[in-house]
């Protein structure tokens, strides 16, 4: 009798990936540059890379690395806990659940409304991505873009798509993103956000594939709900929907908290754009909003610590995958394996024609996001190397900048070391397995259409 062997999950794939960083150790040699700091921020000194004594890891490295990862992520951590459990509370109010019960009363209403929904949530994540830098945020909104989903009739990949690839293609299209783009700029020495008007096209044509994609699927999904990737995991969804009890009536109180509710996400807006807000603040936001919406529902203290901790304790294995992720990239960061791909791309891109080169950077940045799935730290690593690079071959540093924030925002969409898309994806009880497969052919058009947005600025004009 045959035996039906089932893909590993999230968690194995990353400790499997863990013993791959270990044996790449092995392999390739040791090497680092000099670094400086340029504006508060570490980066290498182009031209000072040097071999140094391997540093081959070994299974001590390999078990200490969650450890070490949980706590270089403790922050990030530490906010999922705090904003699950604010989310627990603020859903046991059943505000949220009768707000999108009355949105979809509308667009019972007015179908046509309805065909919108999705597109235009996706380019408010991919706004917020473009200009203010929005990533390990995506964990809290998930919570909401799921529930939104399955009540529209579709499933819960297309609710974790929508924040992850709307965050992604504004990363990737980013106009004034100073987590990425500002310190990109800042390293090779361009006007900060300059070039504004051809990354508000390249952000436009992405976000713009990215909604028609995501729109497109949910179609798919609503005509044929079998078609959907979690379709046998999750069980017939579209039938328990049938089966789920009324959505709560958006009463006064609950329109209450869902105004104090948009307000709060008005306030992180500001507070991240113009206050400089992270994750303590954010997390802080939302524990005033929890703390608000139980006293505007009246709901006894008692009920809301039990909801709070149920909710933090549902956060349990997206928090495990975070720093295991982080994990992983301790091991590459402790064996000098990073600067010596650095080294060796830099090398190969400087005997190819120009716009040859231009396309390398793009894939070396997208390959370099699996080892460094963070923007700034990518920046860091690889603008000191890629401007003076771009120089070389008569090449716009814009062009440098340009490669490497699309490399960035594209493949953090489907990176396993990435973990706000694998605490999505956690939090969504979506396989990694499953939802890499649904997303690859996605992500290979938006990276075909990448490319050909690295030429205009070759051929056409001067940037």
């Amino acid at each position: 009798m045959s035996r039906t062997r089932k893909f590993p999950d999230t968690i194995s794939i990353i400790l499997a990936i863990s013993v791959l960083f270990v044996i790449l150790t092995w392999i390739i040699p040791s090497g680092e540059f000099d670094r400086q700091i340029v504006n508060n921020t570490e980066v290498v000194i182009a031209g000072s890379y040097e071999s140094v004594p391997s540093q081959p890891q070994g299974i001590g490295a390999l078990l200490m690395a969650p450890v070490r990862g949980l706590t270089s992520a403790a922050l990030v951590i530490a906010f999922i806990f705090v904003v699950g459990g604010a989310f627990s509370i603020i859903n046991a109010t059943g505000s949220l659940n009768a707000g999108i019960g009355n949105m979809i009363s509308l667009s019972q209403k007015r179908p046509v409304f309805k065909k919108f929904i999705i597109p235009i949530v996706t380019i408010l994540f991919s706004l917020a991505g473009a200009t203010f830098g929005m990533s390990e945020e995506i964990l809290v909104f998930v919570l909401i873009t799921i529930p939104l989903s399955r009540a529209l009739g579709y499933d819960a990949v297309l609710g974790a798509a929508v924040p992850v690839i709307g965050t992604g293609v504004g990363f990737a299209g980013a106009v004034t993103n100073p987590f990425t783009v500002g310190i990109a700029q800042g390293i090779a020495e361009v006007p900060l956000f300059s070039g504004m008007g051809y990354r508000f096209v390249v952000w436009v044509v992405l976000t713009l594939i990215a909604a028609i994609c995501l729109q497109r699927y949910a179609r798919k999904i609503e005509k044929q709900p079998s078609r959907s990737p979690v379709f046998s995991l999750s069980g017939k969804w579209d039938e328990e929907q049938k089966d789920s009890p009324e959505l709560p009536p958006l009463n006064r109180s609950r329109k209450l908290i869902l105004a104090v509710f948009a307000a709060a996400i008005i306030t992180l807006i500001y507070g991240v754009n113009s206050l400089g807000w992270y994750i303590e603040e954010i997390a802080g936001l939302f524990l005033a909003l929890a703390a608000v919406s139980a006293i505007i529902f009246k709901m006894p203290v008692d009920h809301a610590v039990k909801h709070f901790v149920s909710g933090a304790r549902e956060m349990m294995t997206a928090a495990i995958v975070i720093g295991l992720s982080k994990g992983l990239l301790i091991i590459a960061q402790d064996g000098k394996i990073i600067d010596t791909m650095l080294h060796g791309v830099a090398v190969v891109a400087g005997n190819a024609p120009g716009w040859v080169s231009a396309e390398m950077m793009l894939v070396f940045q997208c390959c370099l996001n699996f080892f460094i799935p963070s923007g700034s730290g990518q920046a860091a690593l690889t603008m000191p190397i890629m401007a003076p690079l771009s120089d070389l071959l008569g090449v716009s540093r814009q062009v440098a900048v340009l490669a490497f924030q699309m490399g960035d925002g594209l493949t953090n969409m489907i990176v396993p070391t990435s973990g706000v898309t694998m605490g999505v994806l956690s939090i969504a009880g979506i396989p990694y397995d499953k939802w890499f497969k649904w997303a690859w052919p996605y992500l290979a058009v938006l990276f075909l259409a990448a490319m050909l947005l690295m030429l205009p600025p070759l051929f056409l004009f001067d940037w």
